[in-house]
């Protein structure tokens, strides 16, 4: 087990992070404007600022924080260089002739602070802690974990900050811009950008635009461009369709008995374990300390990872059995909300799957000399929720047996968890190749190969093949019909 961080600020690491990122800093404002020039020493600039460090110290139970996850859990590779690119990812298959001519990405924002409604939780946990907590069994870190507490960590987070996108998700953005750059230099080239033909959508939401703001940024990086045109249209009908569906809304959202099975376990044998045992390592009477509260300080051993790369003292109150649990209880919400619990709530995703495949029509169409170039790309930038439902609707991530309540020592082969599916960061890929037998298309999520559901002989099957999986929805999915129409007010803030 780690250090533990000796004071609530930067770390040593961190301060060396920040000195070489200064240094960064420093050398951008001398670079001569040669961009080839600019853009290798900043390359190089960005690789020493952080494979040159060890490593950080992260806390065993990393990857076990659902949606508050960092993405280099998924790809740890990234701790020790953010711009590492492997190209064979990208499979078409060997026996054709195949190019890349479009790339559709949909992208959740980067990390950001609490929402207001658990930085209230945190506050009230750190007030009982600090009031009433008195150190009792030492198992997972105990009193020297409640002594770090009380003793080195302040509370920092405040209510202002409520949700909005910090410097580490900018830097998510920034990084995977690059890296997408590298692995479509074609799609994703200067050019495109400049004639504006890549097309970037973004949620209304601060941290979206944020993080397409941060998006564009990166590709000017990548070039060796100081100077940022951004080029981005908002569109809620498409990036927060759940709050516009009122079958969605009415059916899930709202409806007490939905996520019945979550409530169950929030209640259940498992969760009374966690919340008997983090109550026994503060020295508190159990009753004082609540499933809410439990998770509260889950999440704070999160937020300090993921914003400031701080293994936080919160984190040696849990032990990995504990995680798994409170993994599991964010993973039960997650697919009952957002998921294959409920049939409307994937259909909500029907105009982004209806915009996705139009999109991809236009680009694998037979074209004239005369007709316009098809678009190289088109960035999209929402949430967990987005991405969610659309991913539910291609049927990914379907386990046999759904989680409920009362199966979670069945579930941890699960391929539905929450933790490696949508991290801070998570994309889902659409590539479309021109290859001689005709177009094809590949998905990677998170950077990673995933073959289509239907389609698992081939990496890259024939975009005709992908589109007669999908005709059921493509001829129907009407939103609509499955929303029964949209409300005319928005809907209610349901943020993840």
């Amino acid at each position: 087990m780690g250090q533990r961080s000796r004071e609530p600020g930067t770390s040593t690491k961190q301060r060396k992070a920040g000195e070489a990122a200064g240094a960064a800093d420093m050398f951008s404002v001398s670079l001569p404007r040669n961009g080839v020039l600019t853009a290798a020493l900043s390359l190089l600039l960005t690789r020493l600022s952080y494979s040159s460090l060890s490593v950080p110290d992260v806390p065993h139970i990393a990857s076990y924080f659902g949606t508050k996850t960092r993405y280099e859990e998924v790809n740890p590779h990234l701790l020790r260089d953010v711009l590492s690119v492997n190209k064979s990812v990208l499979k078409p298959p060997d026996t054709e002739r195949c190019s890349p001519v479009h790339l559709t990405a949909v992208i959740r924002h980067g990390t950001r602070y609490p929402t207001v409604k658990n930085i209230r939780r945190i506050h009230k946990l750190n007030e009982l802690v600090r009031r009433e907590a008195s150190g009792g069994s030492g198992g997972s870190g105990g009193s020297s974990g409640l002594r770090d507490i009380k003793g080195r960590w302040e509370m920092w987070f405040t209510e202002d900050m409520d949700g909005q996108l910090v410097e580490k998700g900018r830097d998510d953005l920034r990084q995977l811009a690059r890296r997408l750059s590298v692995l479509f230099p074609s799609l994703l080239s200067e050019e495109n950008v400049r004639k504006k033909r890549i097309r970037f959508l973004s949620s209304s939401k601060h941290r979206c635009v944020s993080s397409v703001e941060a998006f564009q940024q990166g590709l000017h990086q990548h070039w060796g461009r100081n100077e940022v045109q951004y080029s981005h249209e908002l569109d809620d009908l498409l990036m927060r369709f759940f709050e516009r569906c009122r079958g969605y809304v009415e059916g899930v959202e709202n409806n007490r008995t939905a996520l019945v099975e979550v409530e169950k376990f929030k209640h259940g044998e498992e969760m009374e374990g966690v919340r008997r045992r983090i109550a026994e390592r503060l020295g508190l009477p159990h009753h004082r300390l609540t499933p809410d509260l439990v998770e509260a300080a889950f999440f704070l051993c999160s937020y300090e990872l993921s914003i400031k790369s701080l293994h936080s003292p919160w984190c040696f109150l849990f032990d990995e059995s504990d995680a798994k649990v409170l993994e599991y209880k964010s993973d039960l919400k997650q697919y009952w909300k957002r998921s294959h619990g409920h049939v409307i709530s994937s259909l909500s995703s029907c105009p982004l799957f209806h915009h996705v495949f139009r999109t991809l029509d236009k680009a694998g169409r037979p074209r004239r000399s005369s007709d316009a170039s098809p678009e190289p790309a088109s960035i999209l930038l929402g949430h967990a929720e987005t991405l969610l439902p659309l991913l539910s609707l291609l049927g990914l991530y379907k386990d046999e047996t759904p989680p409920t309540a009362d199966n979670y020592h069945t579930q941890h082969g699960r391929s539905f968890r929450t933790s490696e599916i949508v991290p801070y960061a998570a994309n889902l890929l659409f590539v479309l190749y021109d290859c001689q037998r005709g177009p094809r298309l590949q998905l990677l999520i998170n950077e990673s190969p995933v073959r289509f559901p239907g389609l698992e002989a081939e990496d890259a099957p024939l975009y005709r093949d992908v589109r007669a999986t999908y005709r059921h929805l493509l001829d129907g999915c009407d939103f609509h019909r499955e929303c029964e129409g949209r409300p005319s007010g928005r809907g209610p803030n349901t943020e993840l």
